[in-house]
């Protein structure tokens, strides 16, 4: 019945209006990404395809899913999780409101599933005028526990980091974290300051995972590898680095150009990539004028 529900409702014509999502000046071939699930620990999977890694809490219960990417893939993820588990999708939980991990939502409500997040994520979905089905139906300012599939689902309220409705999610039993985009294996750290986020909050979230996780928490990034607390400590250590790094040049009267050539991200780029993004709002936030 959920499939036929999904079909039905994912439309190719509505699949460019997910919030942010794509840029309708470059198509994309959705038939060409690669959906891939992988066992992480315990009930959770991960399924990777394009935008924010998606967790899945798979069990008699039914299919808790953490975020749920753009909306031309829904069907596709819905089957792919179908080659995993008979169940059905029965709640979505959003890690924050960027159009990469909410795309999905109008699709999935259409369907029954029943989604949560944080209030902040409604309240800014409500403002930019999303459909009535993608909003989330329980919305919650501090936690959320499911306890569904044998296990404590624990979702909470992180300090505004990556945007200002960041919600870690907590499979107690599996001993797993899903961080949404407040950590990435593959990219340097976005603090999205249009959408509530900062620097403090990210150092303050990221202190709570590494302070929740032991050594055998399993961590899914927002974007990237399957992680481990060790990881979560080496992204936190570099931002101070660098916030260091730019704060001393700021002191001195540099400019933002001369910061961006100062080489103060050298080291990491091999491994998170371009920091231009993450050097403009670090240059903000510590009193820099662009």
């Amino acid at each position: 019945m959920q499939s036929n529900n999904l079909n039905r409702c994912v439309l190719l014509g509505l699949a460019g209006l997910a919030i942010g999502a794509v840029n309708a000046q470059e198509p994309v071939d959705w038939d060409a990404i690669d959906l891939r699930i992988s066992h992480v620990a315990g009930n959770i999977h991960m399924l990777e395809g394009r935008g924010g890694n998606i967790g899945l809490s798979i069990g008699d219960d039914g299919v808790i899913m953490i975020d749920d990417q753009f909306a031309p893939l829904t069907d596709r993820i819905v089957a792919a999780i179908g080659e995993v588990t008979d169940e059905e999708v029965r709640f979505l939980i959003n890690t924050h409101v960027h159009g990469d991990h909410i795309g999905g939502n109008e699709n999935l409500g259409n369907a029954g599933v029943l989604i949560f997040a944080n209030d902040r994520v409604r309240m800014r979905m409500v403002d930019a005028s999303t459909t009535h089905a993608a909003l989330p139906v329980v919305t919650f300012s501090d936690t959320v526990t499911l306890h569904v599939n044998g296990e404590e689902v624990h979702a909470f309220s992180v300090p505004p980091a990556h945007t200002d409705g960041d919600s870690f999610i907590h499979f107690r039993g599996s001993n797993v974290l899903h961080l949404g985009d407040v950590f990435r294996t593959n990219n340097f750290p976005y603090m999205d300051l249009s959408n509530g986020g900062g620097l403090p909050g990210t150092l303050d979230a990221l202190a709570i995972a590494i302070g929740m996780a032991g050594p055998d928490t399993a961590i899914i990034p927002g974007h990237g590898n399957v992680s481990t607390r060790d990881d979560v400590v080496e992204f936190r250590d570099m931002i101070l680095i660098v916030m260091d790094r730019v704060s001393a040049l700021i002191d001195d009267g540099k400019s933002y150009a001369e910061v961006a050539a100062a080489g103060t991200t050298a080291e990491f780029e091999a491994k998170w990539g371009d920091p231009e993004r993450f050097l403009t709002g670090l240059y903000q936030e510590l009193g820099g004028q662009l």
